[in-house]
């Protein structure tokens, strides 16, 4: 089974030494990773193909997600964590401009009169789920601090994310999370300033999982 695109966020916010990330529980009606603590994200739709964007990604995560996938599906994967964050925790990245597209995807920024905002995202790491599995995904995990969010509206839980909460880059922990995302707590801890940004990837290599430069 090849692997499906998707994309996660990882929302951050600072204060002096401490590091705060946003994460939430997925439902126990999900076949896959149910009730485990994970950041906003999901799967790349159609429609994030041709997202009504605000501003485009900066070009060093264009130049590093171009190297596997061609400049509109790395497009494509930005956009879908940024609407996967707006549709499971309600908040939204994004500047105030007009939404020209009808598509339900971006109901949300249209309300708020806002487009998504893809200029403030970082790229963190990718994961490939390994073969063998019932479900396998070429998951591309971006970072953006608080400050870009639209609002300072407080998160909400969805149906696909419930306990929607700020949690420290240590208590994170403690919560029930699945490997991958012991992974990138690392790789996000690993990446904080004033550390250089080389992102890199996990997947599997004749049986083994390695982590590799991207």
């Amino acid at each position: 089974m090849r692997p499906r695109l998707a994309a996660s966020l990882i929302l951050t916010r600072r204060e002096g030494e401490r590091v705060d990330v946003l994460m939430g529980r997925r439902s126990a009606k999900h076949v896959f990773m149910p009730n485990k603590y994970v950041f906003p994200g999901g799967r790349v739709d159609r429609a994030d193909s041709t997202a009504p964007l605000a501003r485009d990604l900066d070009g060093r995560v264009l130049d590093i997600m171009t190297r596997s996938l061609d400049a509109r599906r790395a497009r494509a994967a930005a956009a879908a964590a940024v609407r996967e964050t707006a549709e499971e925790t309600g908040l939204l990245i994004a500047r105030e401009a007009p939404v020209a597209s009808r598509h339900a995807n971006w109901q949300p920024f249209r309300r708020a009169g806002a487009a998504p905002d893809l200029a403030p995202l970082k790229l963190i790491t990718r994961a490939i789920t390994p073969p063998g599995r019932t479900r396998r995904f070429d998951t591309w995990f971006f970072t953006v601090d608080a400050s870009a969010l639209l609002d300072d509206r407080a998160p909400k839980p969805s149906a696909e994310l419930e306990d929607v909460q700020w949690v420290t880059l240590a208590d994170a922990r403690d919560l029930d999370l699945p490997f991958v995302t012991h992974f990138v707590l690392d790789e996000l801890k690993r990446v904080q300033p004033p550390a250089p940004e080389h992102p890199r990837c996990m997947r599997a290599v004749r049986g083994r999982m390695v982590i590799a430069d991207l």
